[in-house]
């Protein structure tokens, strides 16, 4: 079975790519913290979401490490946007990785990420 690199990627319409975008949310938005992740949000006149992901070289050196983060943050995303669970429309949100989360499953993670979601109001 062959799988298609777009079937397996953020759609790029829900993608925050701009930087006067991320400053936008990150000066404006309204922040939450859950153990390793930060959320900030904010209302977009889109009416779908966007997702931005930052991880510093706090979280690690190793700029492949970091990209394995965002790729698995962007995954869990890609899912709860593929099974329609974000009900709320239009909003720019910023996950920040504050530490190394090497010790996280993926299952861990997704309750962590499902948990913000609830919380800011989007899921």
């Amino acid at each position: 079975m062959r799988f298609k690199a777009s079937n397996l990627m953020l759609p790029k319409k829900h993608r925050l790519s701009k930087k006067k975008d991320f400053e936008r949310v990150l000066k404006q938005g309204r922040g939450l913290k859950k153990d390793f992740l930060s959320l900030k949000t904010i209302e977009n006149d889109l009416g779908f979401h966007r997702f931005g992901f930052i991880v510093g070289k706090r979280v690690s050196n190793k700029a492949n490490k970091r990209n394995k983060i965002k790729r698995r943050l962007r995954e869990i995303v890609r899912l709860k946007l593929k099974e329609n669970a974000l009900i709320s429309q239009g909003k720019d949100s910023v996950f920040i990785v504050l530490k190394d989360m090497k010790d996280m499953s993926f299952i861990e993670t997704v309750k962590i990420v499902g948990d913000l979601l609830k919380e800011a109001g989007i899921e």
